[in-house]
């Protein structure tokens, strides 16, 4: 899981936080987040989970409001006043990072990509194959999931996703269900 999959939640009550939650302020955003509705593990698992039960009192809606509003100073400080400025930001920062790769000829990121893929999947073929000691459990879920969430950024770099596929997630996300037995 990452900071975009919880992005659609928080950007219903705090919009700019929602959207940088996306982007290369992702992890900034989800501080501030966390701290404003009290959870110690700012991770997105955490907030999602929080989220997710649907309790959120009054004074966390608040303190969330309140982050917003103390985020959007902080934005405007430097020159980033909109929802698509921070889209923008995101957008920059790939085009930036696909630029550099392009005018140097690193092989670095590739090479790193070609590592997290084997590493990622061979220690899944290797868990379908072999029992797991039950005190090593929670340190190799761990790793899974570092490995998975590295290796749909990676994924991202190099193919991307487009701003139509977030707003289909989107609109999927806020649609109401349809009853197919009508």
């Amino acid at each position: 899981m990452n900071w975009g999959d919880v992005k659609p939640w928080i950007a219903k009550l705090a919009p700019m936080l929602g959207t940088a939650l996306g982007g290369p302020l992702g992890l900034a955003a989800g501080t501030l987040v966390a701290n404003a509705l009290g959870i110690k593990d700012a991770s997105p698992e955490s907030i999602k989970e929080a989220l997710s039960n649907g309790t959120l009192t009054g004074d966390q809606i608040v303190a969330l409001k309140k982050a917003e509003e103390d985020f959007q100073l902080q934005m405007a400080q430097i020159n980033i006043t909109s929802v698509k400025d921070l889209e923008a930001l995101a957008v920059d920062d790939r085009k930036s990072a696909r630029e550099r790769e392009e005018k140097v000829g690193d092989k670095t990121p590739a090479i790193g990509f070609y590592f997290i893929t084997l590493g990622f999947f061979g220690l899944l073929v290797a868990m379908l194959f072999h029992v797991i000691p039950e005190a090593n459990k929670a340190v190799l879920y761990t790793m899974v999931g570092s490995l998975g969430a590295a290796w749909l950024g990676c994924v991202n770099y190099y193919y991307g996703t487009t701003k139509g596929s977030q707003d289909k997630n989107d609109l999927l996300y806020n649609s109401a269900p349809v009853d197919k037995n009508s």
